[in-house]
């Protein structure tokens, strides 16, 4: 499963964001579940951030943002993101030069439902 979360950061506050996006990483990164976790900034303007995290699933994923180091930095700055869907399951994956995995949607039966 994999989330993204965008941010639109003035400069004059983009320190402030990245030690408070680095906080957020750093308590994500500590719950079960954690895959990896990135924070980046768009080529093409600066002020646009994104944080982009992968869970081994949604309920890894949810009982992170009840943990209490995660409430406390994260959520915080999570409610600051850009208001979209955030939230996305794998429907199909392949390594490099891998044959294409699709896998069922946990939203419904038979792919991409």
């Amino acid at each position: 499963m994999l989330v993204t979360n965008r941010f639109v950061v003035d400069a004059d506050v983009a320190s402030e964001f990245t030690e408070r996006a680095h906080a957020a990483l750093a308590a994500l990164a500590a719950r079960p579940g954690y895959l990896r976790g990135e924070l980046l900034r768009a080529l093409d303007d600066p002020t646009h951030w994104c944080l982009v995290t992968e869970w081994e699933s949604v309920g890894a994923y949810r009982r992170a943002l009840g943990g209490f180091d995660v409430k406390v930095t994260a959520v915080p700055l999570l409610a600051q993101s850009v208001d979209e869907p955030s939230a996305y399951e794998t429907l199909a994956s392949a390594a490099p030069e891998g044959e294409i995995v699709i896998v069922a949607s946990d939203r419904a039966a038979g792919p991409y439902r």
